[in-house]
């Protein structure tokens, strides 16, 4: 992190080609040593911890045919027909006739009203252009159209005429699109800085797939896997983004702080509350093919992951306002520094938190529905482990956003004020503009 000497006027020019990310004031070589005397054993531990735990392939296993654990190919609706529901639904259990009961309501309506007879085609795996008929019921959420694309399950083990099933409509053209919609608009808006954004995104994903998922699938400590995954996203996303300079590492020495104290609250609360993390289907088939995976250590694992990325964004924003209020008044000490930037923190803090909680509640409204409409109270739908998971997720993960604003205001504002003008061998801390009129002089 250290420099060949240079004139003064002209390190400060150089800097702002160097780094697009606007003007910033540099520190003296001697916080610049600092602050990599920490940050390199960290990225050294990192990239061992990678090394150590980096899985070979998942341990392979008997596929369930259940939910997601099922072999899926291709498949395209041929054709659709309106037939009568009485003829398709024949060979069911006759109706009672009893509608007040949810299983006798389901057998009057599969008697009732046109049925689509819908004709696949199989485009993929080794039954490629083999055709088999699938009945849609008239109340059925999702409805085949002629020419769509399908997702079939295969069952190796049923009968012919029963081996394949549509389970999903192909969505993969509206995705796509929407990625590229997206990805346009960050390069459109962003410009250099949106193409890095997505870079480091691509890399994000590469860690998530590449590393965390099949380490933790092979058997390693969730927590363990998500720190060293999460720590690795963290260096690369901020350092390609943002740079390679002090305002950089001191936002991530404030992530990294933070990330602690959400790891170390999350295992404190995910134990005392006794959250086993595995209450659904899907946390349940998980633990039925890998017995051995530590379902609550999954839980904080995604508890650690999830806060990353809103950390990133609190972290980079305070250490930018402190640096930017030092180079409006060089003059200002580092409590100055830290009072005028935590105010602005405290707005941000409110509008995080505020956001986090929706987002939660957000993906757990179909849960909370069923709670009202069960009219449970309060404390008892509080009490469900299926709540009380987001509640601990969204406490911890808030606690941690807050804690990193005065632990990033306090850190660069102590080191962007370390400097002082007139130091010898170091620069100033005064903003490269100055560089021009001094050489009018000349």
């Amino acid at each position: 992190m250290t420099s060949s000497p240079q004139h003064p006027e002209q390190q400060g020019h150089d800097h702002g080609h160097v780094h697009s990310h606007g003007p910033a004031a540099p520190v003296s070589r001697h916080l610049r040593r600092v602050i990599a005397a920490v940050l390199i054993p960290f990225a050294t531990a990192v990239l061992v911890g990678l090394a150590v735990l980096w899985p070979g392939e998942a341990p392979g296993h008997e596929r369930s045919g259940v939910g997601f654990d099922r072999q899926t190919e291709q498949g395209r609706v041929v054709s659709v027909e309106r037939v009568d529901c009485k003829d398709v639904n024949a060979g069911q259990v006759p109706p009672t006739g009893d509608t007040s009961t949810p299983e006798g309501r389901e057998a009057v309506a599969a008697q009732q009203g046109d049925c689509g007879k819908a004709t696949v085609e199989v485009t993929t795996g080794k039954d490629k252009g083999r055709r088999f008929v699938e009945i849609v019921q008239p109340d059925a959420p999702r409805q085949l159209k002629e020419g769509q694309g399908v997702v079939v399950a295969y069952a190796p083990d049923a009968p012919r005429d029963l081996q394949y099933s549509v389970t999903d409509v192909d969505r993969g053209f509206p995705m796509a699109l929407l990625a590229g919609i997206f990805a346009l608009v960050v390069v459109l808006v962003g410009r250099m800085r949106g193409v890095m954004a997505l870079i480091a995104l691509a890399v994000s994903f590469a860690v998530l797939t590449l590393f965390i998922l099949p380490a933790i699938l092979q058997g390693s400590n969730p927590l363990l896997v998500a720190v060293v995954g999460a720590s690795a996203i963290m260096l690369i996303a901020l350092y390609s983004c943002h740079g390679i300079t002090a305002r950089t590492s001191v936002a991530v020495l404030g992530t990294l702080i933070s990330l602690l104290l959400i790891g170390l609250l999350g295992s404190l609360f995910i134990g005392w509350a006794s959250l086993s993390g595995n209450t659904d289907d899907n946390t349940g088939l998980i633990k039925g093919l890998y017995p051995n995976i530590d379902m609550s250590g999954l839980l904080l694992a995604g508890v650690i992951i999830g806060s990353l990325g809103v950390l990133d964004d609190v972290t980079v924003t305070q250490t930018s306002a402190v640096w930017e209020l030092h180079q409006a008044d060089p003059g200002m000490g580092p409590r100055g520094l830290y009072r005028s930037a935590i105010r602005i923190g405290r707005d941000h803090i409110a509008s995080v938190v505020n956001t986090l909680v929706l987002a939660y509640a957000g993906a757990a409204l179909p849960l909370l529905l069923l709670f009202s409409i069960a009219q449970s109270s309060v404390g008892t739908v509080a009490n469900s482990e299926l709540v009380a998971e987001e509640i601990v997720r969204t406490l911890v993960g808030s606690i941690g956003l807050v804690a990193s604003v005065p632990v990033t205001t306090a850190l660069a504002a102590l080191v962007v004020s370390a400097d002082r003008p007139g130091r010898a061998g170091e620069t100033t801390a005064a903003p490269a503009r100055g560089g021009r009129g001094r050489r009018r002089k000349k």
